[in-house]
């Protein structure tokens, strides 16, 4: 066999026949390659092989990452009509109604610390209690030795507040979604979800490798038609939506969503990451405006960094799936527990809010109140109903980052949310409505809002 004449053909071959040309190689005896032409084995391997030169470096270059350059393109844009950066700029102080950039004063409109338990006396006072007793952190996975009585004690009032059997809390909002999609649902099983669902969700999804197909906002008749088609082709089938939609301010039809998991006989995963705390009369979300039996929802999900003043996630419901994810779930197994002053400041947020549901009344209030005077200066504010996520829907990128730079000029703080987090039509400047925000600070910006839109222009 002449090696000399087989290498002239070898870059023609695709990756599994080169491969396939190296196992039937293996397979020969020794006397098959005696007659090789040694002087060209080292080419004829090498093309074999493949030759790192013809790797593009893009491949192995972060610099040069296409998505990067794309980034790099639009912070460009931003410079090109005079706009500043308007993302990770530095505060100072408390994230509340009001914040500290650069030493100025600002209006705050980013912050979803909606009852204003975050900086509460109580709150803070119980955390670095903890800190005392307990350190900063935990110091190990809960499973091994990083169990803690404030971590029952969290996830035991977590349960009584929602009105489950039990709770399990992890350390970040948005991996309590990934590991516990990801780990409950696989390949046999289907994950239908709203087309709107946050990314943690479709994070987990992936990660499951369970088929995954999603319905028109918040249109329940048309899920019921995907079950009616597909459900008897699958195992597990999971329904997921969300509380309040973070990007739009609205609620689904939870009642409706009950029925048709019912009649298919499928889970239902509620994200109740923003309206947990806000809506309900005592704050307790989407269950209790509704007022349904919380036992008709499998999995509640829900963020403790939001109302909860704290950081990390949980998922609330039946005794056996919380004792499985305990003991199985990655994202819970093999991670530290929560901390020590992480789990305290939530467990006193919990017992705040239960004690002083006044604001929640205040919340729905003052988002009312925005919400309003919005729709009398003729804003856009799309689909947001009842919840304190108020957008202003601009349709242009930016023309949103300009509208933003005015704003923070007035002292008014308020980002952008723009292509490719939305489509570009759907660019908007996105309002988190607090308790704590006056009548006369949301009066203020509602009519700024509307002086300085007419100062833009779309690119």
């Amino acid at each position: 066999m002449s090696t000399s004449n087989l290498s002239q053909d070898i870059s023609s071959l695709s990756t599994a026949e080169k491969r396939q040309l190296i196992k039937k190689l293996i397979s020969q005896r020794a006397t098959d390659l005696h007659n090789c032409d040694l002087s060209n084995l080292e080419t004829f391997f090498s093309q074999l092989l493949g030759n790192s030169k013809d790797i593009p470096p893009e491949y192995y270059n972060f610099s040069l990452y296409p998505d990067y350059r794309k980034l790099i393109e639009q912070i460009q844009g931003m410079k090109d009509i005079g706009a500043f950066n308007p993302y990770f700029t530095m505060h100072d102080g408390l994230n509340n109604h009001i914040t500290v950039i650069n030493g100025q004063e600002f209006i705050n409109y980013s912050s979803y610390n909606y009852i204003g338990l975050s900086g509460d006396p109580r709150v803070s006072a119980f955390a670095q209690e903890a800190i005392s007793h307990f350190g900063t952190s935990v110091s190990a996975s809960r499973i091994v030795s990083g169990e803690r009585p404030l971590h029952r004690k969290l996830e035991t009032e977590l349960a009584k507040f929602i009105g489950t059997e039990d709770c399990i809390v992890y350390v970040g909002g948005h991996s309590t979604n990934v590991t516990t999609i990801g780990h409950l649902f696989g390949e046999d099983d289907l994950i239908i979800h709203d087309a709107l669902i946050h990314n943690s969700a479709l994070e987990g999804c992936k990660l499951s490798g369970a088929k995954r197909i999603s319905f028109p906002h918040n249109n329940w008749e048309e899920l019921d038609r995907i079950l009616q088609e597909r459900r008897h082709k699958y195992k597990r089938v999971l329904l997921v939506i969300e509380g309040i939609y973070s990007m739009d301010g609205d609620i689904p039809d939870l009642p409706k969503f009950i029925e048709i998991k019912k009649h298919h006989k499928t889970f239902l995963m509620v994200d109740e990451a923003h309206s947990i705390g806000v809506l309900g009369e005592h704050g307790r979300g989407i269950g209790e405006y509704f007022g349904i039996n919380p036992a008709d929802v499998d999995l509640w999900m829900g963020t403790l960094s939001k109302s909860f003043a704290s950081c990390g996630g949980y998922i609330a419901g039946c005794k056996a799936l919380v004792e499985y994810l305990k003991y199985s779930a990655p994202g819970f197994v093999y991670s530290v527990g929560m901390s020590p002053p992480n789990a305290a400041a939530a467990l006193a947020a919990i017992n705040v809010l239960k004690s002083e549901r006044e604001r929640v009344k205040c919340l729905y209030q003052r988002s009312k109140l925005f919400l309003e005077l919005a729709s009398q200066k003729g804003l856009n504010t799309g689909m947001s109903r009842n919840t304190p996520i108020v957008p202003v829907i601009l349709g242009n990128s930016q023309q949103c980052i300009q509208l933003s730079q005015l704003l923070f000029e007035q002292g008014i703080n308020v980002r952008p949310i723009i292509y490719p987090a939305v489509p570009d039509k759907e660019a908007r400047l996105r309002f988190f409505i607090t308790s704590t925000h006056t009548e006369e600070q949301i009066r203020f910006t509602v009519n700024t809002v509307a002086e300085k839109l007419t100062q833009t222009k779309a690119y």
